[in-house]
């Protein structure tokens, strides 16, 4: 990664993060009165959203400077750890799941997840625009209930390079992803076609 893309990346996380800090503090100011879906849907905008924009950015530099294969790099080093230092400072689980799983150690998505996944495709399908798609609600867990929020991710042009189809991800990432991923699943996907999603849980009190 070039020193001017992970400076950038820093000053962002840290905007995030304050972002993440601020919408949890608020969020059990209110948490006596009962869950606020819009609100806490708001938070977790505040929470994930940076983080997405910052992701992509950082991906696309690196294809720049490297090729497709300082993406794998970013996916694979950079972006489990952003996701993990936005979700211990705000306190919500942010993650990024995918339709098909590319990383096993990183498990795939659980069966809440699933069903937004799928209904997401199916929405997709309806006309909906994958730009806009979402969904959040309380659900009740066997730990308790939880604020879950989803956004979904479509897969851009540039990102067939890694997840595309045979005749479109090079030999040299195709070793790499083989060497890193030996189980991958996550290829074969056409630019526009629903990716995955960015997933937020936030436990509640009762």
């Amino acid at each position: 990664m070039t020193k001017v893309t992970k400076v950038t990346m820093e000053a962002t996380l840290r905007r995030a993060v304050a972002m993440a800090v601020l919408g949890a503090a608020a969020g059990l100011a209110g948490a006596a009165e009962g869950p606020d879906v819009a609100a806490m849907t708001a938070e977790a905008r505040q929470v994930g959203l940076p983080f997405l924009r910052q992701l992509v950015t950082t991906l696309q530099a690196e294809v720049q400077a490297r090729g497709p294969e300082g993406a794998v790099t970013v996916c694979r080093d950079l972006a489990p750890r952003l996701a993990g230092e936005v979700s211990q400072a705000s306190g919500w689980r942010v993650t990024r799941i995918g339709t098909r799983t590319r990383n096993a150690l990183l498990g795939g998505p659980d069966a809440w997840e699933q069903t937004v996944l799928a209904s997401f495709a199916k929405r997709q399908a309806a006309g909906e625009k994958l730009d806009a798609m979402e969904q959040a609600e309380v659900v009740e867990e066997p730990s308790g209930r939880a604020f879950r929020y989803m956004k979904a991710i479509g897969l851009q042009p540039a990102c067939v390079a890694c997840h595309g189809g045979a005749d479109e991800v090079s030999a040299g990432v195709r070793a790499q992803l083989q060497q890193l991923y030996p189980h991958d699943r996550a290829t074969g996907y056409a630019p526009g076609q629903l990716r995955g999603a960015l997933s937020i849980r936030r436990p509640l009190r009762d």
